[in-house]
């Protein structure tokens, strides 16, 4: 049996787009078996008292980001469109609709390339991923039935998005992107290769 491991990512996350990107890859060389998990972030924010994302409230520490963010894109080869202070679409974005509608993907085999693709949309093309139209029209691209979006919106749906929010909480998650092994969290996109390798070495020794 291959070793698992949880990936834990946000919509509106910029390192969890880079580790979007690279996941799949990494861990298929390493057979390490995934599971993806959507969450939304603002719950987790609001219970360390923070109202939007800490690279908006510590300016100093976004602009960090954002040119960190360029040079790992570069490095991993990934598209990337740094946001422009004009933009109107807003940072951080609402992924909550995004995140519906992958719970339904990843129940199938078209959820991977849906996460992947609105990544893309937002982090190249400037996109808003929280419009309903565009999101329909990339799940029908990677594969989706024609009543996705319903489902999505179904309350059941979205009952467990709530319910996976509140996983994440209980595993001790504070950011995104998250890779749960085991017991073992590590936080962020350059602790991805790190996680892959726990969870490889923890198959063998088992």
């Amino acid at each position: 049996m291959a070793p698992k491991m949880e990936f834990w990512f946000e919509f509106a996350s910029t390192y969890s787009y880079l580790s979007v990107m690279r996941l799949s890859d990494l861990a298929r060389d390493r057979g390490v078996s995934v599971a993806w998990r959507p969450l939304l972030l603002g719950p987790i924010f609001a219970e360390q008292g923070l109202t939007t994302s800490p690279f908006n409230l510590y300016p100093g520490k976004g602009a960090y980001m954002w040119r960190d963010m360029e040079r790992r894109a570069a490095k991993f080869g990934i598209p990337f469109r740094r946001r422009a202070p004009g933009d109107s679409v807003p940072f951080p974005q609402n992924g909550l609709k995004a995140a519906r509608l992958a719970l339904i993907g990843l129940d199938a085999d078209w959820g991977q390339a849906f996460c992947r693709s609105v990544f893309q949309a937002q982090f190249v093309e400037g996109a808003d991923i929280s419009d309903e139209g565009l999101l329909g029209k990339l799940a029908d691209q990677a594969g989706a039935p024609a009543d996705a979006t319903t489902q999505a919106n179904a309350e059941v749906n979205k009952l467990r998005l709530r319910d996976s929010v509140e996983d994440a909480k209980t595993k001790g998650l504070f950011g995104a992107p998250s890779f749960v092994v085991g017991e073992e969290l590590f936080w962020g996109d350059d602790r991805l290769e790190d996680a892959l390798d726990w969870a490889a070495i923890r198959q063998l020794s088992s």
